[in-house]
């Protein structure tokens, strides 16, 4: 298993985490977060504390998965080889023929013989 496989697996698991924290929040007037304690005052930690929590890892995981993405791109690998444009490359001749254009009296002639 390559270090880029890990790192994408992790980036999944932070973005499916990250989803999930959004979709708690409590956005104005209610959301999934006030069906969990259950809409009254006595909720477990108090309704301020929740929010900040919920905030804080929004932004924790969404940091994170920056740092993920950033790393990953180092870990990618990119093999021995160096890849250059052949258009940049001066000092290679041209190897590809040109093409002659098809003789279209011919041509003509051909599709008017098979018609008949």
């Amino acid at each position: 298993m390559s270090t880029f496989t890990i790192f994408l697996a992790l980036i999944v698991v932070v973005a499916f985490l990250l989803i999930v924290v959004i979709m708690v929040q409590n956005p104005k007037g209610g959301g999934l977060s006030s069906s969990f304690g259950g809409g009254g005052t006595q909720q477990l930690g108090g309704v301020k504390k929740t929010t900040d929590f919920l905030d804080k890892s929004t932004w924790y995981l969404a940091t994170f998965l920056l740092i993920l993405i950033l790393a990953s791109n180092i870990a990618i690998n990119r093999g021995d080889s160096t890849l250059e444009s052949k258009a940049l490359d001066t000092d290679a001749p041209s190897t590809q023929p040109l093409q002659t254009p098809a003789n279209t009296a011919t041509d003509a002639a051909t599709i008017k013989d098979s018609v008949n």
